[in-house]
């Protein structure tokens, strides 16, 4: 049976949470508690996209890149689905463990340490695979997205939520040097290593001949919404968050 597996790729997760904001009138951006809930909106909203038919619910679902785990609990309560997070952070391991435990989802959902680009699991695995604001952090983009297909199980959907650079015209072999030099900041300041665009990632989900690929660019909604990001980064739990 041939491997059919649906992808969507969306350009960075903030943008929809700026439209969440926007349109729930109690949600402020300087308020932790609102960041929280249009996140959970972002996330109920992607899915509802990749899953229209209700009868289509993912059983597996791993979270490459889980943090704390916040996305796994979740689409674990979601679905009633097992969820598998993988971290390369010891410390996100054991706190996603203590919330999964604390909320009573001990038995629908687990945490470990491991590489996104060297996942400990078998072939095939996995309804749906998950990753959110992850790829950025990943050195070897194209060993990251082999990891995703991989794993993924015939029929399965992997969701790529991740920062891109803008896509280059066909008359250009490079960003402009002031463009360069301002993702070089960015990436200084979060430790990250070269960004992608968008298209450079739907054209090696292609090499590896999935289907139904869609790709949605939000960076219209991204800046009304960094300052935001930017004072919870500041806060005590935001530092802790990056450990």
């Amino acid at each position: 049976m041939s491997e059919k597996v649906g992808c969507r790729v969306f350009e960075n997760e903030e943008g929809l949470v700026a439209e969440c904001l926007r349109t729930k009138s109690h949600v402020s951006t300087g308020c932790a508690a609102g960041i929280f809930l249009a996140k959970e909106q972002m996330v109920e909203l992607l899915t509802a996209m990749c899953y229209e038919n209700p009868m289509k619910r993912p059983k597996s679902i791993v979270d490459v890149g889980c943090g704390i785990g916040g996305s796994s609990r979740y689409l674990a309560r979601k679905y009633e689905a097992q969820c598998q997070g993988i971290t390369l952070r010891p410390v996100q391991a054991q706190m996603a463990e203590g919330l999964a435990t604390s909320q009573g989802l001990a038995s629908k959902v687990s945490f470990q340490v491991a590489d996104a680009l060297n996942q400990p699991f078998p072939g095939a695995q996995f309804d749906l695979v998950w990753s959110m604001e992850s790829g950025e952090h990943m050195p070897d983009k194209a060993k990251f997205v082999n990891e995703l297909a991989r794993v993924a199980a015939p029929g399965g959907t992997i969701i790529i939520v991740t920062w891109c650079h803008r896509d280059l015209s066909p008359s250009e072999e490079s960003l402009r040097p002031d463009e360069t030099a301002l993702l070089k900041k960015i990436c200084d300041a979060y430790y990250l290593p070269a960004w992608c665009s968008t298209s450079d990632y739907v054209k090696l989900l292609q090499s590896l001949s999935l289907e139904d690929i869609k790709a949605e660019d939000w960076s219209q909604y991204v800046a009304p919404f960094w300052p935001a990001v930017i004072r919870s980064a500041l806060t005590w739990n935001g530092f802790i968050s990056l450990l």
